[in-house]
């Protein structure tokens, strides 16, 4: 068993750009949520604009890598919609 899975703090050691703990609140992943209730077009248009979110405001924040990680995620999300057609 690995330290984060040993210990109760579920923010000793997360992975804050692909599953930050805050996100998994009740058992299910907020983006999971999000998708379920919006149209394909909605939840596309809703990936971008946090594409656009992250990009622009990277360099005005402590850790502008990890922005640019959270864009990639959710580019990444919003390709591989946009190739399910």
């Amino acid at each position: 068993m690995d330290k984060a899975s040993s210990t109760s703090d579920p923010y000793t050691s997360v992975d804050t750009v692909n599953h930050p703990p805050h996100y998994t609140v009740g058992g299910i992943e907020t983006l999971e949520v999000i998708s379920a209730k919006l149209t394909k077009e909605q939840y596309l248009g809703y990936l971008l604009g946090n594409v656009m979110k992250y990009v622009m405001r990277h360099n005005y924040k402590d850790k502008p890598v990890e922005d640019l990680r959270k864009a990639r995620f959710y580019l990444e999300r919003a390709i591989t919609l946009s190739e399910d057609n």
